[in-house]
């Protein structure tokens, strides 16, 4: 894995840490230690593929960024980033969004926090209301849950409202079990 490195105008594409550390020693305005030298090989040693950023002083920094290009018109045209099999592993849903796909027949309890579009009385004039929506719903997933009550408010609401997305913030879910739920 090649480091690409960058200081305002001065970068360059290097292959190990050695070559990093001669690169920014060059910088007078760096002022290499030995606690940024171990820390940059660390940063090279390691698993991580986002990019590092180190502070000089106020608002000015240098970055580290780990790359597969083997030259820097490779890297520029971002041609090799991370490898395939990087960017699956990054890719990887995560636990949230495995569980809203998750196959699972039963009675849902689904919360959507979206905006509706209202009349004012008096004015006439349309304006976007928080609202707050509870149902249960019998689906087969989390994502197919969402559907349902989505597919529900369309019929009922002004076509203008808007609805979060099934992986936001603005929606969650609930596995009720089997059995319909009792109201109470």
């Amino acid at each position: 894995m090649n480091l690409y490195l960058r200081y305002f105008d001065s970068e360059i594409l290097v292959s190990n840490a050695d070559e990093a550390i001669d690169f920014l020693s060059s910088i007078d305005e760096i002022g290499m230690n030995p606690e940024l030298e171990a820390d940059i090989r660390e940063y090279a040693a390691s698993d991580v593929l986002y990019p590092k950023r180190y502070k000089i002083r106020p608002r000015v920094y240098f970055i580290i960024i780990k790359t597969e290009a083997a030259t820097m018109l490779d890297f520029k045209e971002k041609r090799a980033l991370h490898s395939s099999e990087d960017r699956g592993r990054d890719r990887a849903a995560s636990p949230a969004l495995m569980k809203l796909n998750e196959e699972r027949e039963g009675w849902y309890e689904g919360t959507m926090d979206f905006k509706r579009v209202l009349m004012v009385p008096g004015t006439g004039k349309f304006q976007y209301r928080d609202t707050h929506f509870v149902a249960q719903v019998k689906a087969t997933s989390g994502l197919d849950c969402y559907n349902r009550i989505v597919e529900h408010l369309r019929q009922r609401v002004d076509e203008r409202s808007q609805f979060p997305s099934a992986k936001g913030k603005n929606f969650n879910f609930c596995y009720l079990g089997m059995a319909k739920p009792v109201k109470s």
